[in-house]
């Protein structure tokens, strides 16, 4: 017997989301969609004098597996690196396409039983991929 798609851990994470507010003034922006189901995620970021992201908000709507996901990356993303991101984001991303062992970040096999749902991939991506694209562009103004 398979786990369900949608179990009570999914659901109290996906109505549990951290840092759910937008930064006011923040070093930089990326909204992501997913054009199958409509979820949208925007996420906002500031980086700390080590390059590190001190601040984090959040905008989702998305399904419970998008809500889910960016519950998930929420928790985890303060103090990260933007290289950290980033290998997150690759490293869920090949996971999902059966390309790779689960990602190095905590509570991502709670999407096991998403695996062989190809259609739901990109919503629990979404999070990921913005919290790594902002991060991004928040280094390289720093840097400018």
């Amino acid at each position: 017997m398979t786990a369900p798609l949608y179990n009570t851990e999914i659901l109290r994470l996906a109505a549990t989301i951290p840092h759910h507010q937008r930064l006011p003034n923040p070093m930089a922006s990326v909204e992501k969609r997913s054009p199958v189901c409509g979820s949208r995620v925007t996420v906002d970021v500031d980086l700390d004098a080590a390059g590190r992201i001190a601040a984090l908000g959040m905008q989702v709507r998305a399904c419970a597996l998008g809500q889910a996901s960016a519950s998930l990356m929420g928790a985890h993303a303060i103090g990260r690196t933007p290289a950290e991101l980033d290998a997150a984001r690759v490293a869920l991303t090949n996971w999902l396409a059966g390309e790779g062992d689960t990602p190095d970040w905590p509570g991502l096999d709670i999407f096991t039983p998403a695996l062989p749902h190809s259609a739901r991939h990109p919503s629990i991506r979404l999070a990921f991929e913005a919290v790594a694209e902002a991060a991004a562009h928040a280094s390289t103004e720093k840097a400018a």
